[in-house]
């Protein structure tokens, strides 16, 4: 069964999945490992994924199986996918011959070593991060591993696989605590374990006693019993000593608490994880007992409030760019810091500074780092107005490392600044507040407007910009929309704004408190020491409920010429008949459902666009069909269109179906003008009339184009002939002139209605709330219902083939 070896990676890992681990879920995609076999589970996964392998997939059959198994342990690494992960029973190599495995318990401690580069590229076989993990590995990979030749050891290899990936195997690797994790893990238990404990912790609390205690006792614990004696709870086993002293008459008395489910919640939630910590990081966490306390986060109304699962997964980042020793060698500033939840989970309060611009969320902060429930020193928060006051208001401390170059070099501005327009108090993300209401009044904006343009209208540009100017060479870390990268009104900001983009995760924005737009939010790591204009980067993207999915591809296009600059270059000269208006809107995509074409510009409030004439019908249908093809997510929302490449020119199908896409994608109306988007005559669909106008017929059949030395563009096919369609252009068509003639069979049908119209006959309107006048989402009439489904069907159809079309062509890039 072995494969071509001219077979590309990626079919070569579908025929692996499909012929050997069909029973198992492969569709799994994490970071930038190659092959993924995962449990399968037909319900909601409720604690982590079971993996049961994690694989380096090669094509052809030359590349070494022991540097395969490196490179993957370098991508592992280097991503600390354990850590978000639970890891899997196998590591594995394969190639177009062969499949190779070795168990993940085999080289563990590799992950974990001191002193060692992970920074490196994984398929870079030269440096010597690999080849001293190859030197590591290499005893045990000739040892261990297990190759199965896919012909000659099929049966033995289907066995193997039959053995060993079975739910529930005994070995499977659980997630390492560490230093950089215990904080989170301790968020969890909270939720998971700490109720089925039988205390009652109001009272407890009266006494000293913590639930915190509790945690550290099951942490630093070993087959569910303490390790260390000195703690003030202890785990034994099926339930909790405390309390434990020697009563008058030298007895040794102690109190215990066990658990209201038998225990359960707490096993199932420990199974996940592998106790205890690494040896020496125990005094740490026993010292930092501090920092285990329940969150008392209280949001004030307006403020920014940062979900807690995207604090820690920024913290994580923050670890793997800064290194794991972070928190103790650099400082960390929040400068709209709120009420300070973006600062739980870290470690060193001496090395914290929290300031805001509101006196209240000055005593909230004050008061939780009193009471416990903020890691923060009550000296390091101040009330601090950072679009406004002088550093000289600062903190001593804070203002001395400000004002030196190698202190500066070890500060983390670290913040989920407030997003708001200049000039609107609303807040049009739904991410924070406008606190001010009025953005232009700020000193900043006068001071950096000329330089950075419209981006400084808005405030989160305002903080960026200060802190780059004024805090040079420090590191920004900080959450905000991806118009820093991408919007053309920041291309000025970028000029500026020089800086290295290090890690980059991206989310949906409405994950976060009271936000309704779906669209991503970015946590970004700036190295402001580095001078590096913004070009372009990969991103990692998780779903709402915190799940890997993916890379995004971001680009600044700054130089490229956008989708707006091409339809212009197709605006009408003198003389050719005008058939309707082209509205035009920006060039993202969250703008796609603006962009229409209408009949008549006199009917828009404020039209911006290009008339549509039989010079540019083609070029109009183009402009609409590559903007209502692409599904808009929140993960592409901000993406940009682009001056398309010329090879849509020799692509006469392609043409035609946006043609005809855009035929049936139209808001034109016959009572605002005469309707020249009929693809019907009349007798095609028993009109009771004639039409006023037979332009698209005479178009479609070669009649009504133009000469080619007229045309804006050279095509590739005769101005004569009958245009041709695909099949699935030809099944729109079909589909709609089963509606017309529906349509027209009605006693009162209107002969030159439109497909708008239409629809307006059979589903009528509704009043809305706000007085507005709304077309009804569906009718009465089943026929029409059919028919109208069928029509949306056919165009699914059809705009599933123009939507290749639309990256090759280069209207958007991936």
């Amino acid at each position: 069964m072995a494969y071509s070896q001219h077979i590309r990676e990626e079919e070569l890992k579908n025929k692996v999945a499909i012929d050997f681990f069909q029973s198992f879920d492969t569709t799994q995609i994490l970071g930038n490992i190659d092959f993924c076999v995962a449990i399968p589970s037909k319900q909601p996964q409720l604690f982590e994924t079971e993996y049961l392998l994690w694989a380096e997939a090669k094509k052809g059959n030359k590349a070494s199986i022991e540097e395969s198994f490196v490179q993957l342990i370098i991508t592992i690494g280097k991503a600390r996918t354990f850590e978000h992960h639970l890891p899997p029973r196998f590591l594995g190599a394969f190639d177009t011959d062969k499949i190779a495995f070795i168990p993940y318990n085999d080289v563990l401690e590799v992950f974990y070593q001191n002193d060692f580069n992970w920074n490196v590229t994984p398929s870079d076989h030269s440096t010597k991060e690999f080849k001293l993990i190859l030197s590591k590995v290499k005893e045990i990979l000739n040892s261990d591993v297990l190759i199965y030749n896919y012909t000659r050891d099929k049966k033995d290899l289907e066995r193997f696989i039959k053995r060993n990936f079975i739910v529930g195997k005994t070995g499977v690797t659980k997630i390492r605590i560490s230093k950089n994790n215990f904080v989170s893990i301790y968020q969890k238990w909270l939720l998971e374990v700490k109720p089925t404990i039988d205390v009652n912790w109001e009272l407890a609390k009266k006494n000293g006693i913590i639930d915190a205690d509790f945690y550290l006792a099951d942490i630093l614990s070993e087959h569910n019993v303490s390790l260390r004696e000195k703690l003030f709870v202890l785990l034994r086993e099926s339930y909790y000593e405390l309390d434990r002293k020697t009563n008058d008459l030298g007895l040794f008395t102690s109190s215990k608490a066990s658990f209201t489910d038998e225990q359960k919640a707490h096993a199932q939630f420990w199974n996940r994880y592998n106790r205890p910590p690494k040896r020496e990081y125990w005094d740490y966490i026993v010292e930092r007992r501090d920092l285990l306390v329940t969150p008392d986060v209280r949001e004030r109304k307006g403020s920014f409030f940062t979900p807690q699962k995207w604090v820690e997964l920024s913290q994580q980042y923050l670890a793997e760019e800064l290194g794991e020793n972070w928190q103790d060698e650099y400082y960390i500033w929040d400068c709209a810091a709120g009420t300070g939840n973006l600062l739980n989970g870290l470690t060193n309060k001496y090395n914290i500074w929290a300031s805001t611009l509101d006196k209240a969320d000055v005593d909230i902060m004050k008061e939780r780092a009193k009471n416990g429930s903020a890691n923060l020193l009550e000296e390091h928060i101040f009330q601090f107005d950072f679009l406004n006051d002088p550093f000289d208001k600062l903190p001593l401390k804070l203002r001395e490392i400000i004002s030196q170059e190698e202190s500066r070099k070890k500060l983390v501005i670290y913040i989920n600044p407030p997003y708001a327009e200049a000039g609107n108090s609303k807040q049009l993300s739904g991410i924070g507040k406008n606190k001010t209401n009025v953005a232009i009044s700020h000193n900043t904006y006068k001071k950096y407007i000329n330089k950075i343009g419209i981006a400084g209208r808005e405030l989160f540009a305002q903080f960026f910009m200060r802190i780059y100017d004024e805090i040079p060479s420090s590191v920004l870390a900080e959450f905000s929309t991806l118009k820093i990268l991408q919007a053309p009104n920041f291309r000025d900001f970028r000029k500026i704004f020089r800086a290295k983009l290090g890690r980059i995760f991206l989310v949906p924005a409405d994950t976060f408190d009271n936000v309704k737009g779906s669209f991503p939010i970015g946590f970004h790591i700036w190295r402001l020491d580095k001078q590096e204009e913004f070009t372009n980067t990969f991103c990692d993207v998780y779903d709402s409920k915190g799940n890997f999915i993916g890379h995004k591809y971001l680009e600044a296009n700054d130089n490229s010429k956008t989708l707006t600059d091409w339809i212009i270059s197709t605006r009408n000269r003198p003389g050719e008949k005008i058939i309707g208006f082209n509205y035009s809107a920006a060039n993202d995509i969250q703008h796609n459902n603006y962009n229409r074409i209408e009949t008549s510009k006199d009917i828009l409030p404020s039209p911006r666009g290009s008339f549509v004439t039989s010079h540019n019908l083609i070029e109009s249908s183009i402009y609409i069909a590559v903007r209502k093809v692409v599904n808009q997510s929140w993960l592409n929302d901000r993406d940009q269109y682009l001056y398309p490449n010329n090879e849509w020119i020799q692509d006469p199908i392609f043409q035609n179906d946006c043609l005809a896409f855009t035929i049936f994608n139209n808001n034109i109306q016959s009572r605002h003008g005469i309707n020249h988007w009929i693809p019907f005559k009349e007798d095609e669909v028993g009109a009771r009339d004639c039409f006023k106008s037979h332009f698209m017929t005479d178009y479609i059949s070669g009649r009504n184009r133009p000469n080619e030395e007229n045309s804006l563009f050279a095509s590739a096919e005769s101005t004569n002939d009958t245009l041709e369609f695909s099949k699935e252009a030809i099944d729109v068509f079909d589909a709609g002139r089963a509606l017309w003639r529906y349509y027209h069979s009605q006693p009162d049908s209107n002969p030159d209605a439109s497909l708008y119209e239409i629809r307006l006959y059979f589903q009528g309107t509704k009043l809305l709330k706000n007085g507005k006048v709304q077309m009804k989402s569906d009718s009465n009439d089943e026929t029409y219902m059919t028919l109208i489904r069928n029509l949306r069907d056919k165009l699914k159809i059809l705009a599933s083939k123009i939507e290749p079309k639309v990256y090759e062509y280069g209207f958007l890039k991936k």
